[in-house]
């Protein structure tokens, strides 16, 4: 009984009382028609067509009116009314427009759609500069929807997804809305948002994704950044070496002014490119709306199938411009048997080209909460909300509301925690995890099996890792308590650790660990040799690269943002330190003329310890600076965003000291510097540099030399080449002397292969790569590299492979490096 009255509460509650004119859109055959823009005669403020092609706009007094409502497709339509008492019923129908050619056009032997397209480049700036900078009012919705969702993915269960499941596995798994006050400055560029309301279907904190500068997507740019891949627009300067143009016709609108539609089509599929429509108006060459679409190949996410933008101006008397109003992003997208579908919806309303910006006006913070936003009841909603919701996303509202009541309940939860907290017979391969939701806990156990490698020193090895998480409250307040018990069959050894974390919030996000034990420990603590390469190196090659030595240690470490864009990271560790030797010569395959190396990094004979035992203590300051760092404040959180304007610095100090030998101890002074730089069509460029010195050159132990990241088996040990060299020896060039390492890499990511006849069809990406180290005790060494990235079959693109030619004191060594994206 509580439930049924509940939901006739919120339908009750969701009516709108506000002066409106309300209706349908519709065409000749009276099928609704969407994304419809629907305004006042004379201004660029109104509202837009749901999915089922209803609208509500809002008016602030009776009297007589001239409705305007204006379709991509479609002429445009101008309802004078007269308008006695609210709400005032308008239902329409729309024509499609009547795009013609020219015959003159047709017989022509020169392209017109190439003056056009030319003119409107021409003229970005003088268009642009009219909307240099402006306030306005902005609403986005986003909407998604599965269809037949499978019960599980690789064995774990999916649930109903939140609630928004039907009996057929198909409903909406996603719905949200914001309201927000944006402001914008061409020059320098500026741009804030101010949300006045968040709302999520089913969730308590609202916060949604569909922010203004996600949905910012600019054609007069010369690329349009769409899923983190930089697409170049069919009026970017550069454009004529991608895209091929048709006049597909013309058309006047209601008040005479001429408008072009022309087809855009990739010269070449593969490159980071779009497909469709765009509409310039003559002579002001501007535009008038956009109707494109994009694939998942071309923007390189297997997940995406296609995304479709459509984009609708209107014209301002007050700045003489045409200003963007609405926005629709329909989207499909699918992976293991899990399709989905979606749209996210855009308004732009109450421009003022005139405002009255100062140096204040724009920070380093970007976006902002009103007090209280993701609050909003149904009621204010309605007053805010220019786009009238569907009769299915006023549903999905209400009963998600009411689920979300009941999904928070003890009993609730508990019962959930059972189903899930049952054993299977996948849990001795995958793991254990016991959960507490209502008391917001867990504890973990991660397989054994997963955790086992293998090494000369322990033979096969195995570790046990437990933790316990509790959440303290919703503001990123947390504890966790970990052990991690790790044996080794050939030395017969158990080595214990234990670790505690704490952090107190997501503002400046302090975070407290504390950790001690018994381990086994890299020379190089940057651990580049990852322990699956190693074992598969070792047993089928009898190539043991992983050198080990033992260590007792307690640490404590600590760090805080303390400056936006600068936080501070401290450390203190005391350490016994204890050499180890192989203990076994085991490999799955004996090769002839080849053994096992020692265990001393230094000296692959050396059967004997590598190092005197000892003890010392370790102290790290450091600090990372970002420069022009921007950053987004929610109302329990505080997230940084990298200004890739401008590179990020880390300069470090670590001391050695208390050993009790003077000759142990070292002060290192550090600093590393990179940088990603998006070159639009050209491609992406990064460049990674680390330098130090020791202040002074003591022999001390060789763990605590500067190590540099090699690699001595064909596979990249990570995604990050600007982090590694590539045929460098692990230890080979180790110092204890100054030094600097310097990696750089540029992908053209299309720029060159895609020009290439046949070769364009692979959609493989050039990569080119410069590394270098400079030591004081050593001559330097140098790397150059040439590669393909992107390789794969059709979305599923992970391999690379790259031809690097190294040089060492007169000395080339050649290679082959192939990298899998899977592996990180």
């Amino acid at each position: 009984m509580k439930k049924i009255t509940l939901l006739l509460f919120l339908c009750c509650y969701s009516f709108k009382f506000s002066a409106q004119i309300k209706g349908t859109v519709s065409d000749k055959n009276n099928k609704p028609i969407s994304f419809v823009s629907i305004y006042l005669d004379g201004t660029v403020t109104g509202t837009s067509s749901n999915n089922n092609g209803e609208y509500e706009l809002s008016l602030s007094k009776t009297g007589k009116h001239t409705v305007v409502f204006q379709m991509l497709g479609f002429k445009t339509l101008r309802k004078e009314i007269s308008v006695n008492e609210f709400p005032y019923k308008l239902n329409v129908q729309l024509s499609e427009e009547q795009v013609t050619l020219d015959e003159a056009v047709v017989n022509s032997k020169d392209n017109p759609a190439i003056r056009i397209i030319r003119n409107a480049i021409n003229n970005k700036d003088r268009n642009t500069n009219k909307t240099a900078e402006y306030n306005a009012n902005f609403y986005s919705r986003g909407l998604i929807k599965i269809k037949n969702a499978p019960k599980q993915i690789l064995g774990q269960k999916i649930g109903d997804l939140g609630g928004g499941l039907d009996s057929t596995r198909s409903g909406i798994i996603y719905l949200s809305e914001t309201v927000s006050k944006i402001s914008y400055q061409k020059k320098p560029k500026n741009f804030k948002e101010h949300i006045i309301a968040s709302k999520v279907s089913g969730q308590d904190n609202g916060i949604s994704f569909n922010q203004a500068e996600e949905v910012n997507f600019n054609f007069y740019n010369n690329t349009i950044n769409i899923v983190e891949t930089d697409i170049v627009s069919p009026i970017a300067n550069y454009a004529f070496s991608y895209y091929n143009y048709k006049l597909a016709g013309t058309f006047y609108t209601k008040s005479g002014i001429l408008i072009n539609k022309i087809k855009v089509t990739p010269k070449r599929k593969n490159d980071r490119v779009v497909e469709g429509f765009i509409y310039i108006i003559e002579d002001t060459w501007a535009l008038y709306g956009t109707d494109i679409t994009v694939t998942g190949e071309q923007v390189n996410s297997p997940m995406i199938k296609n995304l479709h933008f459509k984009q609708n101006y209107n014209y301002s008397k007050d700045n003489d411009a045409w200003v963007i109003i609405s926005q629709t992003i329909d989207f499909k997208a699918g992976m293991l048997g899990i399709n989905v579908n979606g749209r996210f919806t855009a308004a732009y309303s109450d421009y003022n080209f005139t405002p009255s910006f100062t140096k204040k006006s724009f920070g380093n913070e970007i976006l902002s909460f009103e007090k209280n936003a993701t609050k909003k009841d149904s009621a204010y909603w309605n007053t805010l909300r220019p786009i009238p919701l569907t009769k299915e996303e006023h549903k999905d509202y209400i009963v998600k509301d009411a689920i979300k009541l009941v999904r928070k309940s003890e009993k609730y939860l508990d019962s959930v925690d059972q189903t899930r907290n049952k054993l299977s017979w996948a849990t001795p391969l995958v793991g254990y995890t016991y959960r507490d939701s209502y008391e917001k806990w867990s504890f973990n156990i991660d397989s054994p099996i997963l955790n086992t490698n293998f090494n000369t020193v322990q033979g096969f090895n195995t570790s046990l890792n437990m933790s316990y998480f509790k959440r303290l409250n919703d503001k990123g307040k947390w504890y966790r308590i970990g052990t991690d018990f790790n044996y080794g069959f050939s030395d017969k050894r158990l080595r214990p650790t234990a670790s505690f974390t704490y952090k107190w919030n997501n503002i400046n996000k302090p975070i407290l660990r504390i950790s001690g034990g018994v381990t086994t420990s890299q020379f190089n603590n940057r651990n580049p040799i990852p322990k699956l390469f190693n074992s598969i190196s070792s047993l089928f090659y009898e190539r043991n690269y992983i050198k080990l030595y033992e260590k007792k240690f307690a640490k404590v470490s600590f760090d805080n943002d303390i400056l936006n864009g600068v936080r501070l990271y401290s450390s203190l560790e005391f350490a016994d330190r204890k050499p180890l030797t192989n203990t076994t010569d085991y490999s799955f395959v004996n090769r002839d003329n080849v053994e096992y190396t020692s265990n001393d990094p230094r000296n692959p004979l050396n059967t004997n310890p590598s190092f005197t035992p000892h003890h010392i203590w370790t102290a790290t300051i450091g600090a990372s600076i970002s420069f022009g760092n921007k950053f987004l404040s929610y109302p329990d959180a505080k997230w940084n965003v990298r200004n890739k304007n401008y590179p990020s610095l880390f300069v470090g100090y670590k001391k050695t000291f208390g050993s009790g030998n003077s000759q142990l101890h070292s002060d290192l002074v550090f600093t590393r510097i990179n940088q990603d730089i998006s070159l639009g069509n050209i491609g992406d460029f990064k460049y990674n540099i680390r330098s130090g010195i020791f202040l002074e050159k003591n022999n001390i132990p060789f763990m605590d030399y500067q190590h540099f990241n090699g690699n001595q088996t064909s596979v990249a040990p990570s995604n990050d080449y600007t982090n590694h060299f590539n045929l460098l020896g692990y230890y080979d060039l180790s110092t204890n002397d100054k030094f600097s390492e310097m990696h750089a890499e540029h992908n053209f990511k299309g720029f060159i292969l895609n020009k290439i006849p046949l070769l364009n069809k692979l959609n493989f990406h050039l990569v080119a790569g410069a590394k270098g180290l400079f030591t004081g005790d050593t001559k330097p060494y140098s790397e150059l590299s040439l590669g393909l990235d992107n390789i794969g079959w059709g979305k599923w693109r992970f391999l690379r492979v790259d031809y690097v030619r190294s040089s060492f004191n007169g000395n080339h060594k050649n290679g082959v490096v192939f990298g899998i994206k899977l592996l990180d």
